[in-house]
């Protein structure tokens, strides 16, 4: 038996009947109709390979259009998600490519990647790293994220970030620990994290996040490309592909 297309498979199976009654069911054409249905189920039943196709197929239309809302949205924010002056910037402040990352200090993610994220820093001298706050797992998240800004406020920011990503159960009492050790006051760490430029700040990446479709972490935008989670290789990808723009 030749296959049907998954197309018209689709458009058969929306073309059925629905359970009720409407004007226009008349006897012949359910008797139709039914005829139709039993040929497409005894289809199905011989060939369930299809429905996995036919999934697939809808599965890759959705993705492909979250890819370009995705893309839209990137570019109509890009003021914000790349040079937000509020935000830290390592590796190359002047650099001609533009890695954005959003992290929780709690994602065990981000503690896997934060080895790496130093290293591709440090290999790739035209990249500037903007690291945006962007704490969604607990309340201690939000506190680390407030510490590290407070760290920012005294020329602090990179390694206090560092540590705490590294930090395996990181706590308040850890937090503390981690600013101390950096050289950080922590009760004026602590009040310039409280403060409302600071409270505002990590509010604006929570709403810039809703817009950009970023809803987890380690999330990383390289020019229209995001990366949702730790996958260096396609970092490192979308790295070279804006290069070659020039």
């Amino acid at each position: 038996m030749r296959p049907f297309p998954v197309s018209l498979l689709l458009a058969a199976l929306l073309a059925l009947p629905s359970v009720g009654c409407s004007a226009e069911s008349t006897p012949a054409k359910v008797s139709v109709d039914k005829d139709f249905g039993d040929k497409v189920r005894a289809y199905l039943m011989d060939h369930p390979e299809v429905i996995q196709e036919a999934v697939d197929k809808l599965q890759s239309n959705r993705q492909a259009a979250l890819d370009k809302a995705s893309r839209e949205a990137l570019s109509a924010h890009r003021s914000a998600v790349e040079r937000d002056p509020r935000d830290f910037v390592a590796g190359n402040p002047n650099g001609k490519i533009t890695v954005v990352e959003y992290f929780d200090y709690r994602c065990p993610y981000c503690k896997v990647a934060a080895p790496a994220v130093q290293k591709l820093i440090a290999e790739n001298k035209d990249v500037r790293f903007v690291l945006k706050e962007f704490p969604i797992l607990s309340e201690v998240s939000k506190h680390a994220s407030k510490a590290a800004l407070g760290a920012k406020a005294e020329g602090k920011y990179l390694p206090v970030h560092f540590a705490m990503l590294e930090e395996k159960n990181l706590d308040d009492a850890a937090i503390e620990r981690i600013l101390k050790e950096h050289g950080v006051d922590a009760t004026r760490a602590k009040a310039v994290g409280e403060n409302p430029d600071s409270t505002k700040q990590i509010e604006d990446v929570h709403s810039l996040a809703a817009l950009t479709g970023v809803n987890g972490t380690p999330a990383f935008v390289i020019g229209d490309t995001m990366v949702a989670g730790w996958d260096p290789e396609q970092i490192q990808a979308a790295i070279e592909a804006e290069r070659k723009k020039g």
